[in-house]
C-alpha cells in the first residue's frame, strides 16, 4: 500500500508539474508572440499562483500603455513646438534678409530724388542689384518647396560635371583660380535640374572661399552602387565644430551671404536619398555627396 501510495503521489506530482509547465509555456508563448507595444491582456491560466503573475503583468501592461500614450502625446507637443520655433526663426531670418536690401534700396532711392538726373544712374544700378539679390533669395527658398517634384532620369556624368564647372569659370577667373574635374564615362539616375543647383552651390561656395591663385577640384567616382561627388579646394578649410553648423539655413561666413546655398544643397541631396557632408581634408574644405543607385 505504501508503494502504491508513493507511486500515485509521484504520478500526481508529475502531472501537476507537467500541467504547471504547460501553462507557463502557454503564458510565455502568449507574451513572446505579440510585440511589447501591442501586448493584449493575458488570459487566466486556472492556476492561482500563475494567475497572480498574470494579473500583475496585466496591470503593468496597462500602466505601460498609459505611459506610452502620455509619452506619445508629449512627443507630438514637443515636435509641434520645435516646428513652430523653427518656423519662427526662419520667418525672422527671412524677414531680416529681405528687410536689409529693401531698406538700402529705399535710402538710395530717397537720396537719388534730390540729386540731378545724371547722378541718379548709380543709385538705380544699386537698386537693381538689391532687386537681383532679393530675387535670388526667393528663388533659393522656392527651390526647397520643389523637392517633392524630382524627375529622375539617366544623366551622363562626364559632360554634366564639365557644364557645372564651366558655369563658375568666369567667377573663378576673377581671382585666378584653377578649376579641374574628372568623371567616369557613365550615367546615373537623378533629377538633373535640382542636382545641378546643388553642385553649383558647392562650386560657388568653393570659389567664394578659396584665396587668390588657389585651385578647386571636382571629381565623381562610382563604387559599390554609390555615386560619390567630391568638391575640394585649397582654401582655409572649415573647423570640425563648424562642419554641421554651416548646413543650417541663413548661416554664412560672408557678410553679404544669404546662408542658403549649402542648406539647399543638402536638402536636394537628401531628397534623392543621399548624403552631403563636409569631411576632413589635408588641403582646404572638402564636401562629399553620396547618391544611392535608384531607378528612374
Amino acid at each position: 500500500m505504501l508503494f502504491i501510495f508513493a507511486l500515485l503521489s509521484g504520478a500526481a506530482v508529475l502531472w501537476f508539474m507537467q500541467s504547471w509547465t504547460a501553462r507557463v509555456r502557454a503564458l510565455e508563448k502568449a507574451i513572446a508572440s505579440t510585440p511589447s507595444e501591442e501586448l493584449p491582456p493575458l488570459k487566466p491560466t486556472g492556476e492561482r499562483e500563475l494567475d497572480r503573475i498574470v494579473n500583475a503583468l496585466n496591470q503593468l501592461n496597462a500602466k505601460l500603455k498609459t505611459a506610452r500614450d502620455e509619452s506619445r502625446a508629449l512627443s507630438e507637443k514637443l515636435a509641434r513646438a520645435d516646428r513652430a520655433a523653427a518656423l519662427g526663426r526662419m520667418a525672422a531670418q527671412i524677414a531680416h534678409e529681405i528687410r536689409n536690401p529693401i531698406a538700402s534700396m529705399r535710402l538710395k532711392a530717397e537720396n537719388a530724388l534730390v540729386k540731378p538726373l545724371e547722378q541718379q544712374s548709380a543709385a538705380l544700378r544699386a537698386i537693381l542689384d538689391g532687386i537681383k539679390r532679393l530675387d535670388d533669395l526667393l528663388e533659393r527658398l522656392l527651390a526647397i518647396t520643389r523637392l517633392g517634384e524630382l524627375r529622375r532620369a539617366p544623366v551622363a556624368l562626364k559632360p554634366w560635371l564639365q557644364v557645372r564647372i564651366d558655369n563658375v569659370r568666369e567667377q573663378a577667373a576673377q581671382t585666378n583660380l584653377a578649376l579641374s574635374g574628372d568623371a567616369p564615362d557613365a550615367e546615373w539616375n537623378f533629377d538633373e535640374k535640382s542636382m545641378s543647383r546643388a553642385l553649383d552651390n558647392l562650386l560657388l561656395n568653393a570659389v567664394q572661399h578659396t584665396p587668390h591663385g588657389g585651385w578647386i577640384k571636382a571629381n565623381i567616382q562610382l563604387h559599390n552602387e554609390r555615386c560619390r561627388i567630391a568638391i575640394e579646394d585649397s582654401g582655409p578649410g572649415i573647423a570640425p565644430e563648424q562642419r554641421e553648423k554651416i548646413f543650417e539655413p541663413f548661416v554664412s561666413t560672408r557678410g553679404n551671404g544669404a546662408g542658403l546655398g549649402l542648406s539647399i544643397a543638402r536638402e536636394i541631396v537628401e531628397a534623392h536619398g543621399g548624403t552631403l557632408r563636409c569631411v576632413e581634408s589635408t588641403n582646404g574644405a572638402r564636401f562629399e555627396i553620396e547618391l544611392p543607385c535608384l531607378k528612374s
